[in-house]
């Protein structure tokens, strides 16, 4: 099974406001995926789809290829999730809850428990209803990982995490994809996706707005330039260069600015007529490339220029 993951058509409406539209999707074994978007895109519709907790107006949806209605016993075995409104309540501290939850995946060593817990600074002697956020997180985290789950569903992983306990769970994340698991993971934070991710999805009003590698996306950006000669140029001598925009130069007209999209090889080969002195270009931010793609206009998704690593 290549897919762990296959959505094709999925549509969800909830009367007359609309959840998704369309929604073709595949997720590969042994990959971690990012799913972006800002609240309200269809993020948090779609696990819930992929896991039978609503159901789809339209459509199919397969997860590690079973029908998640059909088959949602057998698959929940499978599967890690947690919600990005994950709640814990009960009397019994962190331990006895996370014991519960174990013997409900069919059981768990308490030193796996433990170990998971004491990465991600969580005290288990504490009470579940005298958690803040950030702890009832971490329990969410520890019964996602703790079964060691064929593929982890992860909505909003890192909400309420302080920035130490952020980079625990990305390691917890690329150990998970080393050890064979595959990742499914929505999120609006930008950075964290970008530091484990395989693949993106960017997800605009219900639609996909481009799949792609990180390296990929970043190829089709717009980078800002800025390029220092020895001696006097004009921008008549860069105007022709393919995805060069809105030249500019200084009073002195030995820098240059613009934009470049695309291939830089016809700018490099341009700037070799002259002697540079100084070269920048910023590298595109997953968050500048997200914000374009949800800003745009593009009404078909873009798909993936070459296979991922």
């Amino acid at each position: 099974m290549a897919n762990v993951i296959e959505l094709r058509e999925l549509t969800k409406t909830y009367g007359t406001r609309r959840g998704l539209t369309g929604l073709t999707l595949d997720v590969r074994r042994g990959e971690v995926f990012g799913y972006l978007g800002p609240n309200g895109a269809g993020k948090s519709t779609t696990i819930r789809l992929l896991l039978d907790l609503i159901r789809p107006t339209a459509g199919h949806v397969s997860v590690l290829g079973l029908h998640p209605r059909a088959d949602g016993v057998a698959l929940r075995a499978r599967v890690g999730y947690l919600a990005g409104d994950f709640v814990c309540d009960g009397r019994q501290n962190v331990r006895g809850y996370l014991q519960f939850l174990g013997r409900l995946r069919g059981g768990v060593p308490q030193a796996r428990i433990d170990e998971l817990a004491e990465r991600l600074g969580l005290d288990q002697s504490t009470s579940i209803k005298k958690l803040s956020k950030g702890n009832r997180q971490k329990v969410g985290l520890v019964q996602a990982f703790m079964h060691t789950p064929e593929l982890l569903i992860l909505d909003e992983p890192s909400a309420g995490l302080d920035p130490l306990v952020q980079q625990t769970f990305l390691d917890m994340v690329a150990e998970a994809r080393e050890g064979g698991q595959s990742v499914f993971m929505s999120s609006h934070i930008m950075s964290e996706v970008e530091a484990v991710a395989d693949r993106v999805g960017i997800i605009r009003d219900g639609r996909l707005a481009a799949v792609d590698t990180v390296e990929n996306l970043r190829t089709g950006a717009v980078r800002d330039v800025e390029v220092t000669f020895e001696s006097p140029v004009s921008v008549a001598q860069f105007s022709e260069v393919p995805g060069l925009d809105r030249l500019a130069l200084d009073e002195a007209g030995t820098t240059l600015t613009g934009q470049i999209s695309g291939s830089p090889d016809a700018f490099v080969k341009a700037l070799a007529l002259h002697t540079v002195t100084g070269l920048r270009a910023t590298e595109p931010a997953l968050e500048e490339l997200f914000h374009s793609y949800y800003a745009g206009a593009e009404d078909a998704p873009r798909t993936e220029t070459a296979p991922a690593a």
